[in-house]
């Protein structure tokens, strides 16, 4: 890897991403209500908790190759475009923002793997191709409840 500065942003910038999407999905999972409370609730703790081993994946990672992983919540809402979740919503709108944020971090994540390409950086992009392709389907399965 010739220069690992700019991976080490892009794995930082997933670190921030996946740091508000683990509080989000907290909330969701506590908040939500409805007829769909029991399936919402279930998957909405599968996803905190795969938000929680890419948080620890992305920051050895940075510690593998030399840097330094976001470690406070403040950088991480400085760095994330993704926002903390809005109170009092309705378990379709909190499906479909979940939906736009994957959206977002799917985009993000086949940046950073095309730069992992050109800095020859193959364990990092076949970390971010693991995401996406949970995160594809993850998505797939959020669009296909809201029908």
């Amino acid at each position: 890897m010739n220069n690992n500065k700019e991976v080490v942003e892009v794995l930082n910038k997933q670190v921030a991403e996946w740091t508000v999407l683990y509080t989000k999905l907290h909330n969701y999972h506590w908040y939500v209500k409805g007829p769909n409370f029991f399936s919402l609730h279930e998957k909405f703790e599968e996803l905190y908790n795969e938000a929680s081993v890419y948080i620890d994946d992305l920051a050895e990672r940075i510690l593998a190759i030399g840097g330094n992983p976001i470690a406070t919540l403040k950088e991480s809402l400085e760095w994330s475009v993704i926002e903390e979740a809005e109170k009092n919503l309705t378990a379709n709108q909190m499906v479909e923002q979940l939906s736009k944020d994957f959206t977002t971090v799917i985009g993000q994540l086949e940046e950073g793997i095309q730069l992992a390409e050109k800095e020859n950086d193959d364990m990092t992009g076949d970390m971010l191709l693991s995401m996406v392709t949970s995160l594809e389907k993850h998505n797939w399965m959020l669009k296909s409840f809201l029908g």
